[in-house]
Parts: C-alpha cells; structure tokens; sequence
C-alpha cells in the first residue's frame, strides 16, 4: 500500500512522547505513589496538596514542576520528589496531555512502585490515606449524578475526538473524570499510554487540546478498551465541580459529601467559595489565596484564538 501517512503535530510530538527512556531504573520508589503534574503553578497553587497529602501519607509522592526555587523548597521540605517535564524537540500539546507521557515515562523507570495515583495538583486536597485499599485495577471515578449527554464540555470534545455518531453513542453513559486516576503501575501506564493513542485520531492538534484528556479516559472506559473499575463518586474521590453548594458541608475543617460521608481525596473544592476559603485557611498558611481563576490578558486571549484556529484548520480542509 503507498500514499501519503497521516502528519500533525500532535503525531509528531506523541512520536517522541512513547520513547521508552534509557538509563538504569530507579529502585528506590517501593510501594504506593502519589504522581502530579504542576507546571505553570508556584508554591501558593500546590501547597494545599502537598501539606494535606503529608498529613495521611507518608510513603512516596512526586510532582512534576518547573524550576522554581519556592516550589523546590516546598517539596523538599515535604519529602516530594521533584520531577523535571519531559524535553521534547518542537511542538507541545496541552499540560493536559502532556501529563501522561511524564506520567508513564516515570512510571517505566521505576518497578518498585505498586499502586498509583495520577492527579489533578492545584485543586485536589487529601482527608485521609489515599491507599486505603491499595488498587487491584485500574479505577476511575465518577463526577456528576448526570450523564455525559447533559454535559456540553465532555461532549464538545468527545465529538472533537471520535465524531458525533461516537459521542452520542456514549451520551448515556457516566461522565468520569481524568483528574484523578488510580491503579496498579503496569495498568496505570497502560492507561497513559491509551490516552495518548486515543487522542491521535484527528488529523488536526485537537488531540493536544485541553479537555482531550477528559474524552479520551471517557472513550478507553466506556468503549471497554481496557479493564478498570468505574466507581461513583463521593467513595475514595469526592469531585466537586458539578455538586450544589447545599449539599456541601464543613466539620472539622473537613469537607462533607451530600451523603454524609468524608472522601480521602476531595478534588475541584476550589469551585465553591466556602470550601476554597476553609482549604485555604487550614492548607495554605503563609501564601497568598488565589482565586481558581486568574484574569486573562489580551495576548493571552489572542493567543487561545491563534491556539484554537491552527488545531481546526486541518480538519476544515
């Protein structure tokens, strides 16, 4: 068969992103991980989650981060290992997607690791010990009592990613977060490397935009791609995002599900002001508060419209 192979950056950059790397492994990570992404963010984004996670745990964790003396300081001071992003030559996708090739590259060089957790950094807090069971596979979490079909984001990029026929086929189904992920290190990189894969499949870079990631954990889980557990919500993982204030509450300065129950891992608390305000106030002693959002430039603006038409133009032609 001759003709032309299918060309984006985005298949360019994956190119290098599935290189295994080389060097000796790394036997000094033994059981249960903690794996974050946090670049773009300084000390006052991730504390929260560092302080709370060392509050339950204290067996390894790492973040990926930028070389910044206040976030190194942080981590050290934590006991977190700080991991450099993955040089890549040219273009880049999203942090979003680029999370996953830091995430299995780090996995791959260390066979000591049993189970892990991929997660969301700047709005993700620790109640209690994330590993409590440690996984048998892989586990997804739920975020919203409504299903993908009643969310117009996950179906905005789900269509992006596979086509309308797809998505709406999957329009039923639970809508699962990718901000955290759980399971045993063989299936996690497993995972990672799906996501990846999956998100090839336009010609087009919208494989690297953001919310890519979010369709793509939904088409591996709802496809029957590869095995793993979807768990409702508000069991080991609260997401918080989409639930009513009301049904929120505080004790202890612990946050409290709509049924009564206290999640180890609380992720988007910061989409309630109450919640974020309280984080803030036990997590966060020495930083600044920061609003979840920042406001946006007008070079930034421009840069999202330049971003957005150069993902779409090979598509439209």
């Amino acid at each position: 068969m001759s003709g032309v192979g299918a060309r984006s950056a985005y298949l360019g950059w994956l190119a290098q992103a599935l290189r295994r790397p080389t060097g000796a492994p790394d036997l000094s990570v033994q059981g249960d991980l903690v794996l974050g992404y946090a670049t773009g963010y300084d000390a006052a984004d991730i504390a929260p989650f560092v302080r709370s996670l060392r509050s339950v745990f204290s067996g390894p964790a790492a973040l990926v981060v930028d070389p910044r003396d206040d976030v190194r300081a942080l981590l050290e001071e934590a006991g977190v290992e700080a991991v450099a992003p993955p040089c890549v030559d040219g273009w880049s996708p999203h942090p979003v997607m680029q999370r996953f090739a830091a995430f299995d590259h780090f996995l791959s060089q260390r066979p000591g690791v049993r189970g892990v957790l991929i997660t969301d950094v700047r709005d993700v807090v620790f109640q209690a010990p994330p590993f409590e069971p440690s996984p048998t596979r892989l586990q997804v979490f739920v975020e919203a009592d409504q299903p993908l079909g009643r969310h117009a984001f996950n179906m905005k990029y789900l269509t992006a990613l596979a086509g309308a026929d797809v998505a709406r086929q999957l329009a039923a189904a639970p809508c699962l977060c990718v901000g955290t992920v759980m399971g045993p290190r063989e299936a996690m990189m497993r995972f990672c490397r799906l996501v990846l894969t999956l998100a090839a499949t336009p010609r087009s870079e919208i494989g690297g935009a953001f919310g890519a990631d979010q369709a793509a954990c939904n088409l591996a889980a709802h496809l029957g791609l590869m095995e793993m557990d979807v768990v409702p919500n508000y069991g080991r993982v609260a997401t918080l995002g989409l639930t009513p204030a009301d049904g929120l509450g505080l004790v202890d300065g612990r946050i409290v599900n709509p049924d009564g129950t206290r999640s180890p891992i609380v992720h988007q608390y910061d989409r309630h002001p109450a919640l974020l305000q309280a984080v803030h106030a036990r997590w966060g002693q020495g930083y600044p508060a920061r609003r979840r959002e920042r406001p946006r430039t007008s070079g930034d603006r421009l840069n999202r419209l330049r971003e957005s038409l150069r993902r779409r133009l090979p598509e439209l032609r």
